[in-house]
């Protein structure tokens, strides 16, 4: 290893560690430490379980919890299973690109424009109550409770709406890896269906690359708090959202049991990731068992099927919730069953312009000051790690993977403790700070892969006409990995854009964005003003990730021509 790779790789393992790792860990501490009896600023110097004791007397605990595992867990198996199906259905016919183009307008919006739009079409007075109205007589929106529904299947079908697209995108780059045609043509030589081969053979292959993934989605899943409240029950609501009133409460006494919820709903992360895991054990051993008995049919082709059109369903959901929040934020008049608003008007846009311009504004300095540090840092670290001739290690992985498994209530309130101590809490530095937490490990993951997978042949010429290791890395690396750094960025945006909690607790509810500003919005009566936000919350991904598309194409473009004249 060069002492240029080796100091590179040190400084970057120490801006990791001391600017990411360091204040999760001190979160958890203090969250910790609230949560068992010791918060000096209220007088409490001694350990004690009575936190405990009050979480499980609050009204509504348990229900708040049996709420959490069912959406939570539900959700995420529901997603998977889905996924799975639509996969084997459809995937000779979907290419990597093809895939990427349809599923990115859902993956690019953020959960709680997402939730907003879903509202306004699940809603008894939404768009699917205008298009039965006419077939059931109504005149009137039903008195029935589609949304904030006291089972959570409002916010499972939300969560399902988000968590599909980004399964299958996961499972389609897997495939790419995988010879399916090669082993699915030999199985159904053998007299196997469809489902079967797909079961018994290339789901064991595809489960391992997509394992960590699905964690996350799980992690998340449990401890949403933006799209569980536009979408979840109300009172009580689900664990992180309850933890969230409380930690809110006008009774700093109630930071206690608040702080031992946000450990427990960790906690809860934890045993529902080791029960995947031990689920997976099991799986292993019962599919060895179901291989070697042998057993040929196509019992699985309805299944696959099935969950195909289920995934249909959802994406037409998610594709009608974003047009709902353009529509909404346009609508002046728009009486009930009408299909459209019978008069349209900018007058929402209008009233509501002073706060969404300053919203807007300090959503995309947030953006753009987050997502310039993690991809700056994404690119020190990968670069430190071909100075220094290193491969990717299991440490490193799970360094980037533990702000996403770990729930974001569990530890933010234990931080801005840490930023108020420092002095820091409540200014836009510290926003910038928090969210970089869960910034950071979305672009490096997306990055690592096409900078590792670059032709090495390029840089060893470059180095053989003298380039030195910058000189390689601004001349080379970067043009050609433009597009790999640009979406990496777009995603490092669509993150940053989606950041509810981490502003709210580390702004000390004084930086107001585009996400904050929905879901407070989203309680209220006028959709016109919600949708108004949505929509702006929305558009800001979806223009990052254009130009992701768009720059490349433009500075490549006489590349191409000259490319096109050399063959002709």
């Amino acid at each position: 290893m060069s002492r240029d790779g080796r100091l590179l790789r040190a400084c970057v393992l120490a801006v990791v560690g001391l600017g990411l790792i360091a204040p999760i860990a001190l979160g958890l501490w203090q969250t910790g430490r609230a949560a068992f009896g010791i918060l000096p600023a209220l007088g409490r110097t001694e350990w004690t379980l009575q936190p405990w004791h009050d979480l499980a007397a609050l009204p509504g605990f348990a229900t708040s919890l049996r709420l959490t595992l069912v959406t939570g867990i539900g959700s995420t198996l529901l997603s998977l299973l889905l996924a799975t199906g639509f996969c084997a259905t459809v995937h000779a016919q979907m290419t990597p690109a093809a895939s990427a183009r349809m599923l990115t307008p859902f993956l690019a919006i953020p959960h709680a424009a997402m939730a907003v739009g879903l509202a306004f079409v699940l809603a008894p007075s939404g768009w699917i109550a205008r298009v039965v109205a006419p077939l059931a007589g109504w005149d009137r929106p039903p008195d029935w409770a589609t949304v904030n529904d006291g089972w959570g299947l409002a916010l499972l079908a939300g969560l399902m709406v988000k968590e599909v697209p980004f399964l299958l995108l996961v499972m389609l780059s897997a495939l790419s890896q995988i010879a399916v045609a090669q082993q699915m043509a030999a199985g159904r030589a053998l007299g196997y269906g469809r489902g079967i081969v797909w079961i018994k053979i290339i789901m064991p292959q595809v489960w391992p690359l997509i394992r960590l993934p699905v964690w996350v989605v799980l992690a998340y899943a449990l401890s949403v708090v933006d799209m569980a409240m536009i979408l979840g029950p109300s009172n009580p609501p689900t664990l992180a959202v309850a933890v969230t009133r409380w930690f809110t409460d006008a009774d700093p006494a109630m930071l206690l049991p608040a702080s031992a919820g946000a450990i427990l709903q960790a906690v809860v992360v934890a045993l529902a990731v080791a029960l995947l895991w031990s689920g997976e054990g099991l799986a292993r051993r019962l599919g060895r068992w179901w291989l070697r008995r042998g057993g040929r049919g196509l019992s699985a082709e309805p299944g696959l099927w099935a969950a195909s059109a289920g995934v249909a369903v959802l994406l037409a959901a998610g594709a009608l919730a974003m047009l709902s929040l353009l529509v909404w934020s346009l609508a002046w008049r728009w009486s009930f069953p009408q299909l459209l608003p019978q008069s349209w008007s900018l007058e929402p846009w209008a009233t509501a312009q002073m706060g969404w311009l300053r919203a807007l504004g300090n959503t995309m300095l947030l953006a753009a000051a987050t997502g310039t540090l993690s991809l700056t840092l994404a690119i020190a670290w990968l670069e430190g790690e071909d100075r220094g001739h290193r491969s990717r290690t299991r440490w490193a992985e799970a360094l980037i993977y533990l702000p996403l498994l770990l729930p974001q209530i569990g530890f933010l309130y234990g931080l801005n403790v840490v930023f108020l101590r420092a002095g820091i809490s409540g200014g836009i530095g510290a926003v910038i700070w928090a969210q970089a937490l869960f910034v950071f490990p979305y672009v490096m993951i997306a990055l690592s892969d096409p900078w590792r997978a670059l032709d090495r042949r390029m840089l060893h010429a470059a180095a053989a006409l003298g380039a030195g290791p910058w000189r390689r890395l601004w001349a080379v690396k970067l043009p050609i990995l433009l597009r790999p750094i640009l979406t990496a960025a777009a995603i490092g945006v669509a993150v940053s854009v989606a950041q509810y909690l981490p502003t709210l607790f580390t702004g000390a509810g004084r930086i107001a964005t585009l996400t904050t500003e929905a879901v407070t919005l989203s309680s209220g009566s006028d959709r016109r003003i919600t949708g108004v936000y949505a929509t702006l919350q929305a558009a800001l991904p979806f223009a990052a990730y254009l130009a992701a598309f768009a720059v490349p194409a433009l500075l490549h473009r006489n590349r191409r021509s000259l490319t096109g004249a050399a063959a002709a």
